[in-house]
């Protein structure tokens, strides 16, 4: 069972940097080299420097962009800029933002949450990880000893009693506030509480955590770990037993799930006419126009009848737009090609889309990355651009349910088969593991 604990944990003061917003950064993963150079020039203790230190000329084992986070890390301690917690504390984060005309918030807390490897406990991964991105956050978290973003949890509650109880024990209490380059509005309270956080984690106890986000960095943490008990370092309660979590009801109301569509590069160019004669009678097909702007009423139709087994295709040689539906023949062949995973996972869109549609039917299962994009506009952007895109793909999101059913069949989900909107801040809280 997951273990949840309070923490002290390493906060900005305010009085030394100011603004919080112009202190703190989104997750790595989603830096590109002009934004971090943007974040770089928002303040000279904006935790990018931590998180995403710049690789400079020179760079050796002795001197790079971890050690320089490390002493970064360091100095901001040492001068006052992070201030320890003086109580262990849970901290409850807020994340309000606009999305199709609605204001949503998502509501969550963080704690400290004993590590487990998958497939040895109740917290369960849904997506693939890959060696690099952990390698680079295992060289971040042995120079820098600490967590400094949290993994995206989530946990069944299907009354929201755990975040309610959370809720009654801030109302009323000033929160800090940070607000994020997209705009949405990041608040965060501390309990300290000790009824309330001993509730809490019992509460948490029996519940099985499923993680939403943050698959690298949760290997990351374990990996460090084992680093330390194999070398005799690791006490039954030392930090490194644990990683920061954000914890998210499966149920909350603001909790929001993107797709992730896909412009594909590295295939040969193909109309229509061609696509279908290879999709066979794995799919029954549809033509809805020409030109990339027809992007929002494919997806329309697709959103509307809301079934994993519908993409949204479009052939860069001719410019049209198909709709796709899986067959019952093409259920039938994906249950064939994809015989070693269950029921849930087959019936996944993005599954279908490249188990059974990109490797089986076009034969092209060594591509080069895709470019992933979420929203509609960003779709017609790239197929407006001068980079080729042979084939594009709408795809719908999987959904909580998926996350759960397939995670506790001890599967994993193509890589980017969920996008929770918005990301969790860096900066807001650091996890010390010393």
């Amino acid at each position: 069972m997951p273990e949840i604990e309070a923490f002290r944990g390493l906060r900005y003061d305010l009085g030394h940097v100011g603004s919080l917003s112009d202190v703190i950064c989104p997750p790595y993963d989603v830096i590109g080299p002009e934004f971090q150079d943007q974040l770089y020039q928002k303040h000279p203790a904006n935790i990018i420097r931590l998180e995403l230190n710049r690789e400079e000329p020179g760079d050796e084992p002795g001197n790079n962009r971890y050690t320089r986070a490390a002493k970064f890390f360091k100095a901001w301690r040492s001068d006052g800029i992070l201030f320890r917690e003086a109580t262990p504390a849970l901290y409850v984060y807020h994340q309000s933002f606009d999305y199709a005309g609605r204001t949503h918030t998502r509501r969550g807390f963080m704690a400290r949450c004993r590590l487990e490897r998958f497939g040895q406990g109740k917290i369960y991964p849904h997506e693939e990880t890959m060696s690099g991105p952990k390698q680079d956050r295992l060289h971040l978290t042995r120079a820098c000893k600490a967590n400094l973003s949290q993994i995206f949890g989530l946990y069944p509650d299907p009354s929201n009693d755990v975040q309610k109880r959370l809720e009654r024990a801030v109302n009323n209490q000033p929160s800090v506030e940070a607000t994020d380059h997209l705009g949405v509005v990041h608040r965060m309270w501390t309990i300290t509480d000790h009824d309330t956080v001993s509730a809490v984690a019992g509460a948490m106890g029996p519940k099985p955590m499923f993680i939403a986000d943050g698959h690298h960095r949760y290997e990351t943490a374990c990996n460090y770990r084992d680093e330390l008990a194999a070398a005799g370092k690791l006490e039954p309660n030392h930090p490194a037993n644990f990683v920061l979590m954000m914890c998210i009801g499966m149920d909350d109301p603001g909790l929001l799930v993107l797709p992730t569509h896909r412009l594909f590069r590295g295939l040969s160019m193909m109309t229509v006419g061609e696509l279908k004669a290879k999709l066979g009678d794995a799919f029954s097909t549809h033509e809805i126009g020409e030109g990339p702007k027809l992007a929002s009423a494919v997806w329309d139709e697709i959103e509307v009848e809301d079934e994993q087994g519908t993409l949204g295709l479009y052939t860069a040689k001719d410019k049209r737009w198909t709709i796709a539906k899986i067959t019952d023949a093409g259920r039938r062949r994906m249950a064939d090609v994809a015989s070693e995973h269950s029921a849930d996972w087959q019936g996944l869109g993005v599954s279908i889309l490249h188990r059974l549609l990109i490797d089986t039917l076009l034969a092209a299962k060594e591509l080069p990355k895709p470019r992933y994009v979420h929203l509609v506009e960003e779709v017609v952007q790239g197929l407006e651009s001068s980079e080729p895109f042979p084939l594009a793909a709408l795809v719908m999101p999987a959904t909580v349910e998926h996350i759960r059913s397939i995670s506790e069949h001890a599967e994993r989900m193509p890589a980017k088969s969920t996008y929770f909107y918005p990301k969790l801040l860096s900066g807001m809280v650091i996890n010390p593991l010393e």
